[in-house]
């Protein structure tokens, strides 16, 4: 089993990292991708790949709801020389955060499309409230080879056929299992199997309590809890090709 998407270097984990990690090993984990937000935590990741080489993927990525620092790019570039097998993300649109600017969110998630693009790196794609931003500029400009992720896909039923003819996959949060995300769990339906993976956005995204067997503190998810959202979800879709998924995106390189 894999977790495509987590946040393990964050500050919730500080003195239980190698408990937490443990504990999704015990549970069947068999790799996670962590992905960085910003410079600020991408040395983090950095070191925690090191330390766990066998289990943690990295990934460097610009969010948008984070500060845009000077000489970024070239900062990304020095972890993703490190790093030749890392992933870039996460990044993207976002445009529920409150004073937005749609313009320079665009410039920074295109520069780096244009990475992952150039490297073939697996990249992985936040986007809220702005699809169809979102789905103009996929459909404008050079993709990765391998394709791309819709972390924590929220967009509709009707987008899925589009961003799949693109070259998306979609990975399934343990947070679309609560009841008020059931048209989540329909525009999951439409979904290729040879498209779907699974997260836990952890420690963001809690799922419901039928789908927790770890608890942490202060309602933030545990990533080991992702054995028991695979049982919930393989009720309603296809989860069979969910491992031959994870090596085809994150794994095969050139």
């Amino acid at each position: 089993m894999y977790d495509s998407h987590n946040h393990l270097q964050d500050n919730r984990f500080d003195g239980i990292r190698d408990k937490v990690i443990e504990e999704m090993r015990a549970s069947g984990i068999i790799k996670c991708v962590i992905n960085g937000t910003c410079p600020d935590d991408w040395k983090k990741v950095a070191a925690l790949a090191h330390q766990y080489p066998d289990f943690i993927i990295p990934s460097f990525g610009l969010h948008p709801w984070k500060e845009i620092t000077d000489n970024w790019e070239q900062k990304i570039i020095h972890w993703l020389n490190l790093f030749p097998n890392a992933c870039i993300g996460e990044c993207g649109i976002d445009r529920r955060i409150k004073k937005y600017d749609i313009e320079l969110q665009k410039q920074v998630f295109l520069a780096q499309l244009r990475l992952a693009t150039e490297r073939n790196l697996p990249l992985s794609i936040h986007c809220i409230n702005g699809w169809g931003c979102l789905v103009e500029l996929m459909e404008s400009n050079p993709l990765p080879a391998r394709g791309f992720l819709l972390h924590a896909y929220g967009g509709s039923k009707e987008l899925v056929p589009q961003f799949t003819k693109l070259g998306a996959y979609f990975s399934f949060a343990g947070y679309f299992l609560h009841e008020k995300k059931h048209k989540v769990r329909e525009a999951f339906e439409a979904v290729p199997p040879d498209r779907l993976l699974l997260e836990t956005d952890a420690p963001e995204m809690p799922p419901p309590s039928k789908a927790i067997t770890h608890k942490l503190a202060n309602e933030a998810s545990h990533p080991a809890n992702l054995p028991a959202v695979h049982h919930q979800v393989s009720e309603f879709l296809d989860t069979k090709k969910l491992s031959e998924n994870f090596h085809t995106f994150f794994l095969q390189r050139d």
